[in-house]
């Protein structure tokens, strides 16, 4: 008896096209991203999902809308749990305009490690903390379900982290790519990585451009 849960990233946005710090803001998806969404939505069909845990934005809603297009009798929930880091007053900047204009704030952050943090924003520890606790509820709720859970790259790679046993200040060493899927089966006795990062292959003509 187990509970499979595939872990999904969100399609490409604006802002990730940007390379701009995204958290809440509802970046419009890119038609690259359109594409993506429809390739994961082929690639999970026949996984018969029966619970669906969303992070509250815009661009996790299209995927998931995308994913269980067709379906019925499946549980779906909206949880803020697996939202991504709050970057505060960094929303929608790039690194380079952060460092410009807050510089001094940005080196603070990065000298603290797990626990700096943006102004208005949150601390990796404090990622870190909701993640951790979210992950180890569905740990201890009965097995033998079938789960999907579209959110962002950071709460996947703290979650691999949790089952790696690594610190969650190294959870940058897990590339999650924009529709990267993750699976990971849970068993009593712990949990199994089934696949790390596992993106749809597009259409040819996607493939050509």
């Amino acid at each position: 008896m187990r509970t499979s849960i595939w872990l999904v990233r969100h399609a490409q946005t604006q802002f990730n096209l940007e390379r701009r710090y995204q958290s809440s803001s509802d970046s419009p998806i890119t038609a690259y991203g359109e594409r993506q969404m429809a390739a994961l939505a082929a690639r999970l069909r026949r996984i018969p999902f029966t619970e669906a845990l969303i992070s509250p934005t815009a661009r996790t809603r299209a995927a998931a809308e995308m994913i269980l297009a067709g379906r019925s009798g499946v549980n779906i929930q909206v949880d803020p749990a697996w939202a991504e880091t709050n970057h505060g007053r960094w929303e929608g900047l790039t690194y380079r305009e952060v460092m410009a204009r807050y510089g001094d704030e940005a080196r603070a952050r990065w000298t603290n490690g797990i626990n700096g943090r943006p102004q208005g924003g949150e601390s990796l520890a404090d990622v870190a903390a909701r993640v951790g606790a979210a992950w180890n509820q569905l740990r201890r709720e009965p097995l033998g379900r079938r789960m999907l859970i579209v959110t962002h790259a950071t709460p996947i790679q703290l979650v691999i982290c949790a089952c790696t046993g690594m610190p969650p200040n190294e959870h940058w060493r897990w590339r999650i790519d924009t529709t990267g899927i993750t699976s990971i089966d849970l068993y009593g006795a712990g949990p199994i990585i089934r696949m790390i990062n596992n993106v749809p292959r597009l259409d040819a003509a996607t493939d050509s451009e």
